[in-house]
């Protein structure tokens, strides 16, 4: 099993939104980063667990989690020319870009604010609370997923 960190703008899907879903399911589409989608495309497994983040939020931070539901495959935004995520490279022949389904596990009672867990001193070697990673999608080590449940009171 792997973890890793998801971003999202709540105001475009929020960790609300996927318990929402049917089935409490979505596809994660829209990545445009290739090192992102081939973390999606050649690591991430069904069952691999996901802290859910809210970026572009007054204070972005970790506010749930989540769970791997299916294997990558093709993103279809990128073949629709109404779509902000159309990319005419992209064919179904020939995709460029890929998602995943994921389904919802749990919402934190209090969201772990992106300041407070650059305070924690377990937390250091975290991929999100380095300088310079934007990455929408990153790997996390089971300490640091530990870690953050732990400081979310799961």
């Amino acid at each position: 099993m792997q973890y890793w960190l998801m971003k999202t703008e709540p105001d475009v899907f929020s960790i609300d939104d996927l318990m929402q879903a049917p089935n409490q399911t979505e596809h994660w589409d829209g990545i445009r980063n290739y090192q992102a989608r081939n973390f999606m495309k050649n690591q991430m497994q069904v069952g691999d667990k996901v802290l859910f983040y809210h970026s572009n939020a007054k204070p972005p931070g970790i506010v749930g989690t989540a769970v791997i539901a299916s294997k990558a495959y093709p993103d279809h935004t990128a073949w629709d020319p109404k779509s902000k995520y159309y990319d005419k490279r992209s064919t179904p022949d020939k995709p460029v870009w890929f998602m995943v389904d994921v389904r919802f596990e749990s919402r934190f009672a209090r969201g772990l604010a992106l300041p407070d867990l650059r305070q924690e001193p377990a937390l250091v070697e975290m991929m999100l609370l380095k300088k310079g990673v934007r990455l929408s999608i990153q790997p996390v080590s089971e300490a640091d997923y530990k870690k953050v449940l732990e400081l979310a009171g799961q």
